[in-house]
């Protein structure tokens, strides 16, 4: 169980799901991108229709979607993160960590709600 999870796991590049969805409109694999992208039901109900012109057609439409869905779309669906959020920059960074210091600094009564929101603001003025 612990191996189909890593399988399944990897991060999932959108060209390399485009690619193995056009192979299956012109081979009799298709269904390949369904297994890459971690839909391995999906997968195999392509592999076994592989005799009749639905998986590529299937495949066909699956590669149009991939192509024109937004990425940010593909990265939240396929990868459970948005691009946008792996990409953060280190000052945005350091201003969540002080946030949460601070926060909990709040919860353990070292700080007053006043001093709490304060600081709070100052943070997010730095970011601005």
């Amino acid at each position: 169980m612990l191996a189909l999870d890593k399988l399944f796991k990897h991060h999932k590049n959108r060209r390399v799901a485009v690619v193995l969805a056009l192979l299956g409109t012109v081979t009799p694999i298709a269904g390949l991108h369904k297994l890459y992208l971690g839909q391995p039901i999906w997968g195999i109900i392509y592999l076994v229709l592989w005799s009749t012109p639905i998986p590529r057609i299937a495949s066909a439409i699956d590669a149009v979607w991939y192509v024109v869905q937004d990425l940010e779309q593909f990265e939240r669906q396929f990868n459970g993160h948005s691009q946008y959020n792996l990409n953060t920059s280190p000052q945005v960074k350091a201003i969540a960590e002080a946030m949460r210091e601070l926060d909990k600094l709040r919860e353990d009564g070292l700080v007053t709600e006043y001093e709490f929101e304060q600081k709070r603001r100052q943070l997010l003025d730095r970011m601005a």
